[in-house]
């Protein structure tokens, strides 16, 4: 039945009535599992954001919408299977910022090219970066503002202070990059295979910071990791205490960061507006944004919208990256 249902859609759209064609195989979408990869580890932002868009997608389509972790690259290795997958709207991509938008420009041999092997549906979410602490790391003893850590960073030299990332070249080390150059001090970067490996790092005082997602606000109120500042211009609204690094004189310091949905390029246009708009329709659930707000704001752009964010990050971040000297070895 299903290939029967195929073989009638690819014969309708080569005549005239080409919109029932369309809209005929649109509803037959979906008719088995879609597979939704993530490119870092269970419990990541990505990873929680990719299960709430799961079970919302499962109810809406009647059809299984399964979460699949592949780590490693800087989430590369699970960007570049769906940039190989077949077109059809099966294997989607639960993207951050660093699979689109840094990968390309420090990986030499990306078995991926931005954006020419994907189809943007829609931003999903967006939200600040928090400069994180550990109250009980000794070396942080009197640091309570962002003055005091940039006067310890520039006392502390030899050895320097030490920040994670989800892995080089990761979104989290471009924004600290950009911090530590704006503050005039060097820190060394330790890289960890996804953002919950790099706060528990932090946790244990294996590292002296990190700028971190909003994952970390509740080891914040648990007063068990210490804000300093939020990398956007305007406060974080769960952290209404905690300053801007622009309020505390580091304005060219601002990061916003955001996931986003993909499928492989060619997928039917028809398939891509069956994706966004359930998406649309996701993002009205009050149950789903209570969820996704914990890592975010919602925010669901339109295709071309999303692509020309991507287009002007890859701008953004080859600049940041030549000056910090950021590399993959």
């Amino acid at each position: 039945m299903n290939q029967t249902r195929r073989t009638l859609c690819a014969a309708l759209s080569f005549v005239a009535v080409a919109g029932f064609a369309g809209a005929a195989c649109a509803q037959g979408y979906p008719d088995r599992p879609i597979r939704l990869l993530v490119g870092f580890t269970a419990g990541s932002t990505v990873d929680v954001v990719a299960r709430t868009l799961a079970d919302g997608l499962t109810k809406r389509f009647g059809q299984p919408v399964i979460v699949e972790n592949k780590t490693g690259a800087n989430g590369a290795l699970a960007t570049e299977t769906v940039a190989r997958a077949k077109a059809d709207g099966y294997t989607l991509l639960v993207s951050n910022t660093s699979s689109l938008t840094v990968n390309p420009l420090l990986y030499k041999n990306l078995g991926y090219s931005v954006p020419k092997d994907f189809a943007p549906i829609t931003t999903i979410t967006t939200y600040p970066l928090v400069l994180t602490i550990n109250p009980t790391n000794p070396k942080m003893a009197n640091v309570r503002t962002l003055t005091d850590f940039v006067a310890l960073g520039k006392a502390q030299q030899n050895p320097p202070l030490t920040f994670g990332s989800g892995g080089n070249g990761n979104f989290l080390q471009i924004a600290s990059e950009q911090l530590i150059r704006a503050a005039g001090f060097k820190a060394t970067h330790v890289p960890y295979r996804g953002g919950t490996p790099m706060q528990l790092a932090l946790l244990s005082n294996e590292v002296d910071f990190n700028f971190d997602t909003l994952s970390a606000v509740p080891q914040v109120k648990a007063g068990k990791l210490r804000a300093l500042a939020v990398s956007e211009n305007t406060r974080w609204e769960d952290l209404p205490d905690v300053p801007t690094v622009a309020e505390l004189g580091y304005p060219s310091v601002q990061f916003s960061a955001w996931l986003g949905l993909v499928a492989p390029a060619g997928t039917p246009p028809k398939v891509i507006e069956a994706l966004h708009q359930a998406m649309t329709e996701l993002g009205k659930d009050p149950a789903v944004r209570t969820r996704l707000h914990a890592q975010g704001r919602v925010s669901l752009k339109s295709p071309q919208a999303f692509l020309e964010q991507i287009n002007a990050e890859l701008a953004q971040n080859a600049d940041v990256i030549k000056k910090a000297n950021i590399s993959i070895d």
